[in-house]
């Protein structure tokens, strides 16, 4: 699985296509190149396919034919290229391909891609443009199969500079989407309480470990586990336990199973004392983190002030982090206060770098 994550005027829907037909000169198979629509795949992957071919005269003698109503490339060797769009899940269960490019993905819903996916057999590509996370980012990028390029326009030698300079002036009208068009980095909700969190499917097991936050839950809310290390001034987090239903027993329980040293420090929320001491006495090193009028919003200005790497598999803070919002009036007017929802996962971080961060009485020694 490929993910080509880009920016306006990357190159990444061109060069999957040189891929693919590179693919279907070498190898008798069958490619699915997927849009949102016929019009959209028209000027889209389909026009790009066309200048491919009218620029390569290597790749136009491969080429036998083109059906013009069914869009299929027909090949020499008896390979096919065919362009197609599917109106839902069940339209998507017929035919099957070895290769499959999911173009411009985001138009395309996730169950429609999971039925093309089943029947594909070698390798699937998918690009887009990140305006806003969507069911690739949950579902796709965490998987350990899946290889994420982040492209934008820097890595396109053939741009003019003009388009580069129009790119690049994005940066003085609006910061989010020159971070969408021009770098690339996946756009956020309005309205988030934090925008300073990035993706990354690297492995920072060799970072310092700072300790782990905990938030408490039972039936309703989960109890949640956050793994925080730092490196050079970054934090980088993972999600170790999101789950409801547990008892304290479980939490120990699931912290022996995950290998947690019993001497690193846990901070948790200090409104559950008797938890917090049960966990105490079952030998886990737990402390309650202080909670004032203004720790919320002093918590969070603290979590403003790093650069926070999230581990691609934490699915569940993720999530929270893309939907927790600052609270608005029927007015309209947004509320320095944030929404209290979406925030299990980013509590436990939360109490974790106040404990360890902070110089407002919240600090390392911190007790209930």
């Amino acid at each position: 699985m490929v993910v080509n994550q880009g920016g306006t005027s990357s190159g990444k829907t061109y060069a999957i296509l040189q891929v693919l037909f590179s693919k279907a000169i070498n190898e008798v198979c069958t490619i699915t190149i997927v849009g949102q629509d016929i019009p959209n795949l028209k000027v889209g992957a389909g026009r790009d396919a066309n200048d491919i071919i009218s620029e390569s005269p290597a790749i136009k003698q491969q080429i036998v034919s083109y059906h013009m109503s069914e869009r299929v490339f027909t090949f020499k060797n008896g390979s096919i290229i065919e362009f197609n769009s599917y109106d839902n899940d069940q339209d998507a269960k017929s035919g099957k391909r070895d290769y499959l490019f999911v173009n411009e993905a985001n138009g395309i819903p996730y169950n429609v891609y999971e039925q093309l996916y089943l029947r594909t057999r070698k390798q699937t590509f998918i690009d887009y443009n990140p305006d806003a996370s969507f069911w690739v980012h949950e579902k796709v990028i965490p998987l350990p199969t899946t290889e994420l390029i982040i492209s934008d326009h820097r890595h396109n030698p053939f741009l003019s500079d003009k388009v580069r300079e129009k790119l690049e002036a994005l940066k003085d009208k609006d910061i989010d989407l020159w971070k969408v068009y021009a770098r690339g980095i996946t756009g956020r909700i309005e309205g988030l309480v934090l925008r300073n969190w990035y993706i990354t499917k690297d492995d920072f097991s060799d970072k310092k470990l700072v300790g782990y936050g905990m938030d408490f839950g039972f039936a309703n809310d989960p109890s949640t586990l956050i793994e925080v290390r730092m490196e050079d001034g970054e934090l980088y987090v993972k999600e170790l336990l999101y789950e409801t239903g547990l008892t304290n027993q479980d939490i120990s329980n699931r912290m022996n199973i995950l290998g947690i040293s019993r001497g690193t420090l846990i901070v948790a929320d200090s409104a559950e004392p008797k938890s917090i001491e049960e966990l105490r006495r079952l030998g886990w090193t737990v402390d309650g983190i202080k909670k004032g009028s203004d720790s919320l919003m002093f918590g969070i200005n603290l979590l403003k002030g790093y650069k926070i790497n999230v581990d691609a598999n934490s699915s569940n803070l993720i999530k929270e982090l893309e939907q927790y919002k600052w609270r608005v009036k029927r007015t309209g007017e947004t509320i320095n206060t944030p929404e209290d929802k979406y925030n299990h996962a980013i509590d436990a971080l939360r109490y974790l770098v106040m404990h360890k961060f902070s110089k407002k009485g919240y600090g390392q020694y911190a007790v209930i």
